[in-house]
């Protein structure tokens, strides 16, 4: 991928998966915005990219509000003369059960991850309107947000949404020629760590620094944060023109095309459908086959 000339705002660019989004991009040609809450670890992302021969600035701020993301697409156009791709990366968890999860708990996932990807793709999309060249936004989802996950009401419920507004943009911005597209990455983050199949695994790769294990990279589509980063590069380049509107999921060595909500089966009644009409038909009809829920447990070969 050659993305040499373009302009791109990574958030929560940092550290994880959001640095190694920058650096791929970085390392591709274009210029990055990196951002973070820390300014300390807004510095080493930048000096790591640059010291690899690329092109950065940090800026330093909590997404999540209207002047953040006007920050970020400023600094953008003010550093670098214009802006081709955002990716909203940004996020933090507060993960709870139901029961338990307080109203701050919600409302700070909900409002970093959410209404953070609206606010700076708001702002992204009315710079390449005016720009009228057309651009990239790549939003970042999570299979919580396709199949729900324990403890993860607000993360699960923001992740969800940023799908459907990635489908909504891609239909109004797609005269704009901007495509949006949503990414569903899995990775060995200190998340991922701390799940008891995968911990050991991911420790001893960590500390052998050899790669993790066939089992992980291709049945549960399981890498490093590097090889999410591909596709985010892929996505922002010219080869990508015609892909928009799509959740698509990286990890490991899998790529994969998460299929979109749409009706399964369909029983038709004249007059309509009463309550007692619907339990009699349920299980031989529309029930027959309920569809699964929750992220599946991982399943560690036998010997390993």
């Amino acid at each position: 991928m050659d993305l040499t000339g373009k302009v791109a705002v990574v958030t929560g660019s940092g550290r994880g998966l959001g640095f190694a989004y920058a650096r791929a991009l970085a390392a591709a040609g274009a210029s990055v915005v990196i951002n973070d809450i820390d300014q300390q670890v807004v510095d080493a992302a930048r000096e790591a990219v640059e010291s690899a021969g690329g092109k950065a600035i940090g800026v330093t701020a909590a997404v999540g509000t209207a002047a953040a993301a006007e920050e970020l697409v400023s600094a953008a156009t003010e550093y670098f003369g214009r802006l081709d791709v955002l990716v909203t990366n940004a996020g933090i968890l507060r993960d709870k059960v139901l029961w338990k999860m307080t109203d701050d708990d919600f409302d700070d996932v909900v409002r970093v991850h959410l209404r953070g990807t609206f606010t700076c793709a708001r702002a992204a999309a009315v710079r390449m309107r005016e720009q009228g060249e057309g651009g990239r936004i790549i939003l970042i989802g999570s299979p919580a947000g396709q199949r729900g996950n324990f403890g993860q009401t607000n993360y699960a419920a923001a992740k969800a949404g940023i799908v459907a507004m990635a489908r909504t943009w891609a239909l109004e911005l797609a005269r704009a020629q901007i495509t949006v597209n949503a990414v569903v990455p899995v990775a060995a983050t200190e998340m991922t760590k701390t799940i008891p199949a995968f911990a050991p695994a991911i420790e001893e790769a960590e500390r052998l620094g050899v790669p993790l294990p066939d089992w992980m990279r291709k049945q549960e589509g399981l890498g490093t944060a590097e090889d999410a980063a591909g596709l985010v590069a892929f996505l922002a380049s010219d080869a990508s023109a015609a892909v928009t509107g799509q959740a698509i999921g990286i990890g490991g060595d899998r790529l994969a095309l998460w299929s979109h909500p749409q009706e399964k089966k369909v029983d038709l009644r004249d007059g309509g459908w009463s309550a007692d009409e619907i339990a009699a038909a349920w299980r031989d009809g529309v029930g027959a086959q309920p569809e699964a829920f929750g992220i599946p447990a991982p399943q560690q070969p036998a010997g390993h």
